[in-house]
């Protein structure tokens, strides 16, 4: 078992930059591969960027590629989601989620946080 709570979420202006951040805890953090995914109002859920259990391999989508960074800190047993230029269509609930391989976390994740909101105003 593993928890998670996401927190760095709010509201900023277009061009903006916002830093989120997720803390685990429970079983060890350095064997769970981890990812973002964010939901706005109306749409379907999308993934945003995932990074493996080393921290070594990311992924991106193609729509936050080159403006967003994930990380992962396994001695703090947190993963980050730095987000720049953020654009009005960045707003969303953004939810961390974990699982044990990169494959199975960017598909079907079996631990979620609770969400933070993020409003980019423009």
């Amino acid at each position: 078992q593993v928890q998670l709570v996401e927190s760095g979420g709010g509201l900023v202006q277009a061009g903006g930059s916002l830093r989120l951040s997720c803390a685990a805890s429970g079983r060890t953090f350095s064997s769970y591969a981890m990812v973002w995914f964010r939901q706005a109002p109306g749409k379907e859920r999308e993934l945003v960027a995932a990074v493996s259990t080393s921290g070594y391999r990311t992924y991106y989508a193609d729509s936050v590629r080159g403006r967003f960074t994930i990380s992962k800190d396994n001695a703090q047993n947190t993963v980050y989601l730095q987000m720049n230029s953020l654009k009005s269509e960045d707003t969303a609930v953004y939810y961390c989620a974990a699982d044990s391989t990169l494959s199975t976390v960017k598909t079907t994740p079996g631990y979620w946080g609770q969400g933070t909101q993020v409003t980019v105003s423009s």
